[in-house]
């Protein structure tokens, strides 16, 4: 294999996932938003924020799923990854990955996976905010015990982890109900005026905005090329980052830690 030492190199390889990502929803009518980092960075760099390297989507809970069933590759390139299509993939969003690479992850190692795009849905979420916390907090608990049951070979094998894994390896509830129950937290019947990440990456009270910001997409440019997001996305990002348009301390300035090779 061959290393992918080169930021811009990977990047073009996120490049041309974004792209695919597009191509695919505006063909077949489904809303997608540019978020998180990749939405800041749009908006204050005009592309990615310099020192990043991941793309983030959101999609409304009904676009996702509709993106999760209807997404096939057409040039043989790109595997879509995600917990009711990846036998063992642990995450509970979907990823779409370039299969001619391989990424090599801090926090695991024992499960193959591409250079990626990370698509998430947003889902309603309670406007009780002690519920909104249980919810929460509740999740964070059950992936915690749902990853180690998926993914047992962890990169920390200090002791309390391999004692933790084991536990939750021995537990008699398979990781099917884990899921199953993971999904539940997700989704709220009602739609409500807020929506959220309810992923084991997004869920807090500083990650909920109001539904009004996601009832229309716009145009947006990122790398020179135009994509779409939330048309109330200047709400989301003074909710998620504050002063948005100032740069953090270098100190606060996240890395992600990865390595990615040619297969």
């Amino acid at each position: 294999m061959k290393a992918i030492t080169d930021i811009k190199e990977r990047r073009g390889i996120q490049m041309y996932l974004l792209e695919e990502i597009h191509r695919f929803c505006q063909e077949h009518h489904i809303v997608y938003y540019l978020s998180s980092g990749t939405l800041l960075g749009a908006v204050r760099h005009g592309g990615y924020i310099p020192w990043d390297d991941d793309i983030d989507l959101y999609m409304p809970r009904e676009s996702y799923e509709r993106f999760v069933k209807e997404y096939t590759d057409t040039e043989g390139r790109f595997t879509l990854m995600e917990p009711r299509r990846s036998k063992h993939y642990f995450y509970t969003f979907a990823k779409l990955t370039d299969s001619r690479t391989m990424m090599v992850e801090d926090s695991y190692t024992s499960y193959p996976i591409g250079v990626y795009v990370d698509i998430f849905p947003l889902d309603y979420v309670t406007e009780c905010l002690w519920k909104r916390r249980w919810i929460f907090w509740l999740k964070r608990k059950l992936f915690c015990i749902y990853a180690d049951k998926c993914l047992p070979l962890l990169v920390d094998y200090s002791p309390w982890h391999v004692f933790k894994r084991g536990v939750c390896q021995l537990m008699p509830v398979r990781a099917s109900v884990l899921r199953k129950w993971l999904m539940d937290l997700a989704f709220h019947k009602q739609p409500t005026r807020w929506v959220c990440n309810m992923t084991e990456v997004g869920p807090s009270v500083k990650g909920c905005f109001p539904a009004e910001c996601v009832t229309e997409d716009v145009d947006i440019i990122f790398e020179g090329k135009c994509f779409k997001t939330m048309k109330g996305f200047t709400e989301y990002l003074s909710r998620t980052y504050g002063d948005y348009m100032k740069l953090p301390p270098e100190n606060q300035r996240q890395i992600h830690h990865f390595e990615a090779y040619w297969r």
